[in-house]
């Protein structure tokens, strides 16, 4: 596939662990005419993820890698990344991807594997974030894509979407919230690194051919 002026479209492998909301925003951002990516494949370690179904339905290639019968993470890891190299992609990217991926597979695609976070890192890595944000009377919330690597949530942020915390919000609402401000910036991120605009340099994220100091902000960018 071609984007308009006949440069190719650059591959890309989604991997996901539910109902893949930000992987259907993904595959519907893939479909413009000006778009620099292709979903060529969705994976999940979970056979009953919803996300299964709803990318074969999109016309997208879709499989389950169970990580059951395994001796350990590393074992699974190896059998996640045979399957992701059967349709070898540009980026790989972790739309809900529940597992903490080990070492080996994070060196294998480093600097070009990208996650999104439901928190304006470096606050709250790891779980619950909106539950966390809740108890500490936030009044501002939101997501950030990031760069992957060793440490937990703690790769090169790119792009944050910050939104407010409403009197009266749980979790649930809130999560919808975030949810909607992370099918903005996730798409645009995975343009960005496919059309060449992104990079990951020395452990390091450049836009533009300048070094990210601070994440770009979603607010800004639409002003």
């Amino acid at each position: 596939m071609t984007v308009a002026g006949g440069s190719a479209r650059k591959p890309v492998v989604i991997v996901i662990s539910g109902r893949g909301s930000n992987m259907r925003a993904l595959i519907e951002a893939s479909r413009a005419s000006d778009s620099t990516f292709e979903v060529v494949r969705v994976l999940s370690d979970k056979p009953g993820a919803g996300g299964l179904a709803t990318a074969r339905d999109m016309g997208v290639d879709a499989h389950a890698v169970p990580a059951t019968g395994f001796a350990d993470r590393t074992a699974y890891d190896e059998t996640l990344a045979e399957a992701v190299e059967q349709t070898p992609p540009a980026l790989v990217v972790l739309a809900g991807f529940m597992r903490i991926l080990s070492s080996a597979f994070v060196r294998r695609y480093e600097g070009r594997m990208i996650n999104i976070h439901p928190s304006l890192l470096p606050k709250y890595t790891g779980l619950h974030t909106h539950r966390r944000a809740l108890a500490a009377g936030d009044t501002e919330h939101g997501a950030t894509v990031h760069f992957v690597t060793e440490e937990l949530d703690g790769g090169p942020p790119v792009l944050q979407a910050a939104v407010p915390v409403l009197a009266g919000d749980d979790e649930n609402s809130l999560s919808a919230r975030v949810h909607q401000a992370e099918h903005k910036i996730f798409p645009l991120v995975v343009d960005w690194f496919c059309g060449g605009r992104l990079a990951y340099r020395d452990g390091q994220a450049w836009f533009d051919g300048r070094l990210l100091k601070a994440p770009l902000q979603w607010g800004e960018l639409i002003q």
